[in-house]
């Protein structure tokens, strides 16, 4: 194995809460605009980490939180506004092993942090 900066080549260390996507990125995979990103950071839904020159950085556990608010608004109909109380309110039930309604079975919040 090559050494790269005294680490292993093969060892890239990106673990899910990894800071690695910048917002342009993180639109492109979510296919929404960075405004977007920008609005659900302001009301907390989604707080990405920062560089020291202040630049956002989402991780794959971020991607997977907006994924799942996109499913909630888009496929669920619920507004931006309730979108943390159905979070909170799914992770609630995951935590205490209880299943969710038949209409939310599909948004899996065992990954997201609330």
């Amino acid at each position: 194995m090559v050494e790269t900066a005294g680490r292993p080549r093969g060892d890239l260390n990106l673990g899910f809460d990894k800071p690695i996507y910048t917002i342009s990125v993180a639109s492109e995979i979510l296919e929404t605009h960075p405004r977007t990103l920008m609005m659900y950071e302001n009301m907390g839904l989604v707080i990405p980490q920062r560089t020291t020159t202040n630049r956002r950085r989402f991780s794959q556990r971020d991607i997977q939180k907006l994924q799942t608010i996109q499913n909630l608004t888009r496929n669920h109909g619920v507004n931006i506004k309730g979108v943390r109380y159905v979070l909170q309110l799914l992770k609630l039930l995951w935590e205490n092993g209880i299943e969710p309604p038949p209409g939310l079975r599909d948004i899996d919040v065992s990954q997201i942090q609330v």
